[in-house]
């Protein structure tokens, strides 16, 4: 029997990207000095916050919301900039709805390695959207994620 195969070209930077020296400094501030949104995936930019496609995500449309300014706690958050976190996430949720149609959402921030965050120092706030069954025999027996829209697809879709 031949192997099956998924094929996934999307993620070939990230695997080109094994082996090099990591990026240095904070993957938001310098998303938020970037002139080029579309590289750095910024699909809005507020006056205290920032709405950017999760590179790696867990699906389709799990969109990053962060701060302008880099802060690593809910505590160091001005009142502005809390309203625009909660903001921003209510409207791309509603963009969301409109052209994925998820049935539900995960929302939250991992603050803290212990609690699962990868970006340690700039708080950010996580949009997933979620479908029934979004738990297939993928992930269950084989450890894969299966995303079934491009990064730039969900772009095109959002700004």
């Amino acid at each position: 029997m031949s192997p099956s195969r998924l094929w996934a070209p999307w993620r070939a930077p990230y695997i080109t990207r094994l082996g090099r020296r990591p990026l240095r400094g904070c993957l938001f501030c310098r998303a938020r000095r970037a002139t080029n949104d579309r590289r750095h995936w910024v699909v809005h930019r507020g006056r205290h916050a920032f709405v950017l496609l999760n590179l790696y995500p867990y699906n389709n449309g799990h969109l990053l919301i962060a701060p302008l300014r880099h802060v690593a706690t809910l505590a160091e958050l001005k009142e502005a900039e809390m309203l625009e976190l909660w903001h921003l996430a209510t409207q791309f949720m509603q963009r969301l709805d409109q052209h994925l149609a998820p049935h539900g959402y995960n929302v939250g921030f991992n603050l803290g390695r212990p609690a699962g965050a990868g970006i340690l120092g700039h708080l950010h706030l996580h949009i997933v959207p979620r479908w029934d069954g979004d738990t297939n025999f993928m992930s269950v027996t084989a450890g894969t994620k299966v995303i079934s829209m491009s990064l730039d697809q969900l772009y095109r879709l959002l700004v």
